[in-house]
């Protein structure tokens, strides 16, 4: 059986996309299904005793069915917490599409979900030509959106939304995640997104509060 298989992407960087991920990773575990987390391209790794890590990458691997290897779930990874391009760049070694690829293939062998989670934002670029967007389309998944609620995220979301929709890929729905406690137009914000988004809304996710999504939605 083929793994049914999100993207989350998100307006920018540190708005909740693993915290998106790790929910619908539990969701579906509880569901009785075998679910698998990815992250292509991390920066921010810390030295370990089992190499370098990646603390985002790690909680994927914690939720996923079986505990992949963390190879499969994280292939490229980078010491600075930098743009990934630059990171790559500095250390002379490229992001690898095809070991991206090879890594998407086994995970997705071994489960009935697949959750990959990008970094940064839709167009975070790669290298000179790529974007995080080059690896949704190479996988043809459908994308997830989180929002980080806080000023200046509806146009943040909208260009997102515009951009996903011009690559040629489905938005499968959205989540409207409260990242500024003191950011007291949350749900207004919310109510405009959700009239103005071509996608479902799947959870509004309160301030350090559990995040349930619509796994109907998504499952659709």
């Amino acid at each position: 059986m083929t793994a049914r298989r999100l993207f989350i992407t998100g307006t920018d960087t540190g708005v909740g996309k693993t915290r998106v991920a790790v929910a619908l990773l539990q969701q579906l575990s509880a569901a009785g299904l075998r679910a698998a987390g990815m992250k292509p391209v991390a920066t921010g790794g810390e030295s370990t005793p089992a190499g370098l890590r990646n603390a985002d990458a790690l909680s994927l691997q914690q939720h996923s069915h079986g505990r992949p290897a963390y190879e499969l779930i994280n292939p490229c990874l980078y010491a600075p917490p930098i743009a990934p391009h630059i990171a790559a760049h500095r250390a002379g070694a490229p992001i690898d599409m095809g070991r991206i690829i090879s890594a998407y293939r086994q995970l997705a062998g071994a489960a009935d979900w697949v959750i990959v989670e990008g970094a940064g934002g839709w167009r975070v670029p790669l290298n000179e030509r790529q974007d995080m967007a080059a690896i949704a389309r190479a996988l043809e998944l459908p994308v997830v959106l989180v929002v980080g609620l806080r000023l200046g995220c509806i146009n943040h979301a909208l260009l997102t939304a515009e951009a996903i929709a011009r690559d040629g890929l489905p938005l499968a729905g959205w989540v409207a995640n409260q990242i500024d406690p003191a950011y007291d137009t949350a749900e207004e914000t919310t109510a405009c997104l959700a009239h103005r988004l071509p996608a479902p809304l799947l959870s509004q996710c309160g301030w350090r509060q559990p995040c349930a999504l619509s796994l109907d939605a998504v499952a659709a």
